[in-house]
C-alpha cells in the first residue's frame, strides 16, 4: 500500500449540500477501490491565484489515503468527468512527506478542537 495526496478545487456555485455530495462522491471513490482515507480536511472557499474558467474563487478539499497504484487512473478519470471539479492534483507521499502530513493533520485537529 502506497501513500497518497489528493487535493481538488470546486466551481464556487456549488450549495452546501452540493458541495458535500462531491466530496461524498470523491470519498466513495477511494473507499470503494480499496483505499482507506487517512485524513481528509475541507479548506473551504479560497480565492485562486489566477482565474480557472472565468472563477476566481473555489472550494479546496483534500483526501490523504493509502492504497494501490491502479486507483489513481480511476480517480483522475472521475475527477476528468465531473464538470464541478475545476482543478485537481494527486501524489504519491514518501516516507518524509507521510511524517509532515501526520503533523500537519494534529496541527488542523487541534485548531478544530479550540
Amino acid at each position: 500500500m502506497n501513500n497518497y495526496e489528493t487535493v481538488f478545487i470546486a466551481t464556487p456555485v456549488l450549495s452546501d449540500a452540493q458541495l458535500e455530495e462531491v466530496i461524498g462522491k470523491f470519498r466513495g471513490v477511494i473507499t470503494e477501490n480499496g483505499g482507506t482515507i487517512v485524513n481528509e480536511e475541507d479548506w473551504g472557499l479560497k480565492k485562486l491565484a489566477y482565474p480557472i474558467q472565468k472563477k476566481t474563487t473555489g472550494f479546496y478539499a483534500l483526501f490523504q489515503f493509502e492504497a494501490e497504484g491502479d486507483i489513481i487512473e480511476k480517480l483522475e478519470t472521475q475527477y476528468r468527468r465531473d464538470e464541478r471539479i475545476i482543478r485537481f492534483l494527486t501524489f504519491k507521499l514518501d516516507k518524509y512527506a507521510v511524517e509532515y502530513a501526520d503533523k500537519r493533520k494534529n496541527k488542523y485537529a487541534n485548531a478544530k478542537q479550540e
